[in-house]
């Protein structure tokens, strides 16, 4: 290793993925200590945001005010990250923002390096930023992401581009974490074909190779090199900052002290890590070979309602689709699928009319109560709707199972054939791969749709606000006018879970659309919208 290598740790710009870009004082003030310690060159703390939607926190936007509060090491030098399509609208560059965004020189800022990320078809678009950045005094960078997916004329073009341009380092960013140590050379030759500069590297983690394409990249004349303490970052995580200044330490004069960087991770990042749960498993893995955003597998991991086939089906769906680019109601699609006209055959009507319901969730509270609701349901006879396929209580005594995500029936179709009651689920509307297998036993047909104003119900369909089983099962009982709804296994997530928001709201939404049924618990509850009573006073 002949060049010399320059760090750049971008924990709190890439960490802010879990956390909002909201750390607490202290931990940042550990941050800088460690990352000095270790003889980090850059730390790249946050981005610049543009647009303000939703909390987030001031390492979100990083402002000149908030960098005077900062106590930084004179050794450490400060990048941070703007979004390019950011300072785009319609396909044009849009100067206000980046001066907006960039308002001062660099002597009148503690902030080094600004770097760009960008996608290949946006990067002429953005030319002109890194010549008035540099203009202001600021080291520039570009970071070209989605490296993994192009070819050798494409990559030639990032050649040319930044021949062109104004940038202090070209940053090569596999966003998938798909590519291979084998390809390196080929890609760091096309690009060497047109630019000769300073070239970087941010590796992922999906395939685990992200420190080997690191390292390999290094032995090809890579000189800008990425990592996060412990890896922490979106997806599968980057390189770790721990085992990459081991790797550079034993090529370079300056050793590190890695004691406080060391007491960080056992003090703050492998909590967080536990809590958050980055880093590369067979999920990222798969999004890596299929091409697929690692946002997608992000947010499916953090969503209880996902099972391990529920995951996989959600992958197979993506890599039919295309999923390079995040967007967040592809998700919703992907769980979904229920857009569009809704339709439906069967009336509700004809089953509850003027009758009470039982509907069983998964809660254990159904179990732990299983013998009062037994006896309740023996004495009153209420019609009986259990929630996908669990079973808390003698199954002789549940009339009915109802089902709507595309996803879960997918991964529990040969358990639902199994099983003796006769399914509530939208068959109309199903992926013709699932509705040909499912129709093999008896289907209520009611259909489905979203609205996120909120719940309507006809007669043979119903709009809710998502695909929760919970929210068509509310509109099935109220389209079918049942007397009571009554509840049991909906104790929720403990107190001070998000997850308790979402039904939370749910509910609101229900008691506005359909304000003189009640909704009536029988076993315990955090939810603070739902009436309760003891099924053992019934």
């Amino acid at each position: 290793m002949s060049n010399r290598i320059i760090h750049l740790d971008c924990t709190l710009r890439d960490g802010g993925y879990y956390t909002d870009w909201d750390f607490s004082d202290e931990l940042v003030k550990d941050y800088f200590e460690a990352a000095k310690s270790a003889c980090i060159n850059y730390v790249e703390i946050g981005f610049r945001f543009f647009i303000n939607k939703g909390f987030k926190g001031a390492f979100a936007f990083i402002s000149e005010e908030f960098l005077e509060t900062l106590h930084i090491p004179t050794e450490l030098k400060i990048s941070v990250m703007i979004n390019g399509t950011d300072l785009i609208d319609n396909g044009e560059l849009i100067k206000g923002r980046l001066d907006k965004l960039v308002p001062v020189f660099s002597n009148q800022s503690k902030v080094d390096l600004f770097r760009i990320a960008l996608d290949l078809e946006d990067f002429r678009t953005l030319l002109p930023v890194f010549q008035i950045l540099n203009k202001k005094g600021y080291q520039t960078g570009a970071n070209i992401m989605k490296v993994s997916e192009m070819n050798n004329t494409q990559l030639n073009a990032i050649g040319k581009l930044a021949n062109k341009s104004n940038i202090n380092v070209l940053y090569l960013a596999d966003s998938f974490g798909s590519i291979e140590p084998k390809e390196i050379q080929n890609i760091v030759l096309c690009i060497r074909r047109h630019w000769k500069g300073e070239i970087g590297i941010h590796a992922h983690d999906n395939k685990g190779l992200a420190l080997r394409n690191t390292l390999e990249s290094i032995d090809h004349g890579i000189t800008w090199v990425d990592s996060t303490i412990t890896g922490m970052g979106r997806g599968a995580g980057n390189v770790r900052t721990e085992e990459l200044v081991l790797e550079l330490d034993r090529n370079q004069d300056n050793m590190s002290n890695l004691v406080p960087l060391l007491r960080i991770i056992n003090n703050d990042f492998n909590q967080m890590k536990k809590k958050y749960s980055w880093g590369s498993n067979p999920y990222y893995y798969l999004a890596a070979k299929y091409a697929i955003h690692p946002s997608y597998i992000q947010r499916i991991l953090s969503d209880y309602r996902f099972r391990e086939e529920d995951i996989l089906a959600v992958i197979d769906y993506l890599r039919k689709e295309g999923a390079t680019k995040f967007i967040s109601d592809q998700i919703e699609s992907a769980k979904g699928f229920y857009y569009g006209k809704a339709i439906g055959t069967l009336s509700p009507k004809t089953i509850i009319q003027n009758r009470d319901v039982l509907i069983l969730g998964s809660g254990e509270e159904a179990a732990s109560h299983k013998n009062a609701l037994e006896a309740y349901i023996r004495r009153k006879s209420p019609i009986v709707i259990a929630m996908n396929t669990k079973s808390q209580i003698d199954n002789k005594l549940i009339n009915y199972r109802i089902a709507c995500n595309p996803i879960r029936l997918m991964a529990d179709i040969d358990m639902h054939l199994k099983l003796p009651q006769p399914l509530i689920a939208p068959s109309s509307m199903l992926p013709e791969n699932i509705a040909t297998r499912i129709n093999r036993k008896q289907i209520l047909d009611y259909g489905i749709g979203i609205s996120k104003s909120g719940f309507e119900f006809h007669e043979t369909y119903g709009m809710i606000p998502n695909p929760l089983v919970f929210a068509y099962a509310l509109s099935f009982v109220a389209s079918g006018q049942a007397t009571n709804v009554y509840l049991a296994g909906f104790g929720g997530f403990g107190i001070g879970d998000p997850r308790n928001l979402e039904i939370d709201e749910l509910i609101e939404k229900f008691k506005i659309a359909k304000p003189e049924l009640k909704l009536i618990s029988l076993t315990p509850t955090e939810y603070i919208g739902l009436n309760s009573i003891s099924v053992y006073g019934m």
